[in-house]
C-alpha cells in the first residue's frame, strides 16, 4: 500500500508539472514506439551499416521480441491495473487514443529497454546512444498520463532481462579476435603492397556491390590486382597468381579464401585475407573487419599462423582438400542457407530452428561409420579447431591453432529424433540434448555403409568432394596469415 501511495504521488508530480519545451515532443516520440515501429526503423538503420551494428539489430529485435510476449499476454493478464487518472495531465500530452489493457507493466518500457540492451550487449558505444532515447520513451509514457512510474520501471527491468536471457542461446561474440602464435618472421613486409598480387571475386559479397578493387589499389597502389573473366577457374588463377609473388591477397568470400588458402600453401608464401564476403566467417575470427586492417599488416609484416583442416580420400582430388572454417555432411548447406533467409527478420537461433525442421522434414538420415563405429545421423559438421557456442550454430573461435577438429552430430536413431531436435534448439537446450553429440578431436574418418550413395562432403559453404570414404584431419602445415597486431 505504501509502494503504490508513493507510485501515484510521482506520477501526479510528473503529470502537473509545467515543461512546455517538453509538450511537442514526448507525446510523438511515445506514439512513434507504438508497435515497436521506433526500434524496427532503427534496427534497420543499424542492419544496412553491416559489421557489428547489424549482429546488434539482430539481438536487439530478438529482445523486444521475447519483452512484448511477456509483458501484452502473461505479465498484463496477471495484474490488471487500472490505468491512471488523466484529470493532472494537461489536454496538449495526451494520447489522442488511450490504451484500454493493464497498465501493468509498460509495454512500450519494456520494448524499449529490450531493445537498447540488446544493441548494447554487441555495441556499447551506439547502445549508450540507443538508451538515450529508450529512456525517453520510458519517460514518455508517465508523461502523457497513460502508466505510473511503478509500471515503466517493471517494464525497464522485464526488458533488460529479456536481453540478457538472449545470451543464453546466443552468446556474445567477442570483442577481440581469435588467438593465434605469431608468425611474422614468415611474413614479409610489403611496403605499398610491393610484391603482393589480390585476386578479387566480383563476382562475392560486397566485392559484387562495390569498387573493391579500386580501393585496394588505393591502400595498396604497388600490389597486382587480378580479377578474374566469367568461366575462368578459380583454383588456376590463385595458383598463378601465388607463383612468383612475395605473399598472396584475396578478396571474395569463404570460398574464394578456401582456394586462396590452397594456392599460399601449396607455395609456401603468407596469405593476405581482405575481408569482401557476405559473412567473412574466417577474416572475422582472424581479427579482419576492414580493408584497411590487411593492408596495415600487410606493411608492417604482421602475422600469425594458423591450423589447416583438409580431406583425404576424394578419388578426384587425391591430394587432398583443406577447409579453414567448416566442412559438413547431410543437409547443413541447406541448413544454413534457411537459417541465414529468416534470422534477420526472427533472429539466429529461431531461424535455425525454421531451417533444421524443413530440412528434416525431407531428409533422409546418413547410414554412416564414424572411426569404426556405426551411426545413423541426421547430419555432421566439423570446425577446424574448436568453436563457440556449443549446439548447432557455432559462431566464432577462440583459437585458430589448437590442433583439433570441434565435430557435431545429431543423431536420428532416437525414437522422436526430429521433434526432440527442434524443441532443443527452440529452447536452448541442444547442448544437454540426447539427439546432439560433440567432440573434439585430431582426426575423423566417415564411411558409408554398404548400399549407402557417396558422401558429398560441402568445404567452407561450397558442396564439392564425393567418395565412398573420407577422412577428416589437421595439415602437416600450418597457413601464415596477415594480421593487424593484437
Amino acid at each position: 500500500m505504501r509502494a503504490q501511495l508513493l507510485d501515484q504521488a510521482l506520477f501526479s508530480r510528473v503529470a502537473s508539472a509545467h515543461t512546455p519545451p517538453l509538450d511537442g515532443v514526448l507525446p510523438r516520440l511515445s506514439r512513434a514506439a507504438d508497435h515497436g515501429l521506433l526500434w524496427w526503423a532503427a534496427a534497420g538503420a543499424l542492419g544496412v551499416s553491416g559489421g557489428q551494428r547489424r549482429r546488434a539489430a539482430l539481438r536487439g529485435l530478438l529482445s523486444l521480441g521475447l519483452a512484448s510476449a511477456i509483458t501484452n499476454a502473461p505479465a498484463k493478464f496477471s495484474t490488471r491495473r487500472t490505468r491512471p487518472s488523466l484529470d493532472d495531465v494537461p489536454v496538449r500530452r495526451r494520447l489522442l487514443r488511450q490504451p484500454t489493457s493493464s497498465s501493468f507493466p509498460s509495454g512500450h518500457s519494456a520494448s524499449a529497454a529490450a531493445f537498447a540492451t540488446g544493441v548494447a550487449l554487441e555495441t556499447p558505444a551506439i547502445g549508450a546512444g540507443v538508451a538515450l532515447v529508450a529512456g525517453a520513451v520510458a519517460y514518455s509514457r508517465i508523461y502523457v498520463g497513460v502508466h505510473y512510474p511503478g509500471d515503466v520501471l517493471a517494464g525497464i527491468a522485464i526488458g533488460a532481462g529479456c536481453a540478457a536471457l538472449t545470451t543464453r542461446t546466443w552468446p556474445r561474440r567477442p570483442a577481440g579476435p581469435a588467438q593465434a602464435r605469431p608468425a611474422s618472421s614468415d611474413a614479409p613486409a610489403l611496403p605499398h603492397g610491393q610484391g603482393l598480387v589480390i585476386v578479387v571475386n566480383s563476382g562475392a559479397g560486397k566485392a559484387s556491390r562495390g569498387d573493391v578493387a579500386k580501393e585496394l589499389q588505393e591502400l595498396l597502389p604497388q600490389a597486382r590486382i587480378v580479377q578474374p573473366g566469367d568461366g575462368e577457374d578459380l583454383d588456376e588463377v590463385m595458383a598463378k597468381a601465388a607463383s612468383g609473388a612475395q605473399a598472396l591477397g584475396v578478396a571474395g568470400g569463404d570460398g574464394t579464401v578456401n582456394c586462396a588458402a590452397a594456392a599460399a600453401l601449396a607455395e609456401g608464401i603468407a596469405l593476405a585475407v581482405f575481408p569482401a564476403g557476405t559473412l567473412d566467417h574466417f577474416a572475422r575470427d582472424a581479427g579482419l573487419q576492414e580493408l584497411g586492417d590487411t593492408a596495415a599488416a600487410v606493411e608492417g609484416g604482421h602475422a600469425c599462423a594458423v591450423d589447416v583442416a583438409w580431406v583425404e580420400g576424394d578419388p578426384d582430388h587425391p591430394q587432398g582438400r583443406i577447409f579453414l572454417n567448416t566442412a559438413s555432411l547431410g543437409s547443413y548447406p541447406e541448413l544454413v542457407e534457411m537459417r541465414e533467409r529468416f534470422q534477420d527478420y526472427v533472429g539466429k537461433w529461431p531461424a535455425m530452428a525454421i531451417g533444421t525442421a524443413r530440412v528434416l522434414r525431407r531428409s533422409e538420415p546418413l547410414e554412416l561409420e564414424i572411426d569404426g563405429d556405426h551411426r545413423r545421423l541426421w547430419l555432421l559438421f566439423a570446425g577446424n579447431c574448436g568453436y563457440r557456442p556449443a549446439g548447432f550454430a557455432p559462431t566464432y573461435r577462440p583459437r585458430l591453432d589448437d590442433d583439433l577438429l570441434d565435430v557435431r552430430l545429431l543423431d536420428a536413431q532416437a525414437p522422436f529424433a526430429r521433434t526432440r531436435l527442434v524443441l532443443a534448439l527452440l529452447s536452448g537446450r541442444l547442448g544437454q540434448s540426447r539427439v546432439y553429440e560433440e567432440r573434439l578431436t585430431p582426426r575423423l574418418q566417415v564411411r558409408v555403409r554398404d548400399g549407402a550413395t557417396a558422401l558429398e562432403l560441402a568445404r567452407d559453404g561450397e558442396v564439392g568432394s564425393q567418395a565412398p570414404k573420407l577422412t577428416l584431419a589437421k595439415h602437416p602445415r600450418r597457413l601464415v596469415v596477415y594480421r593487424p597486431l593484437d
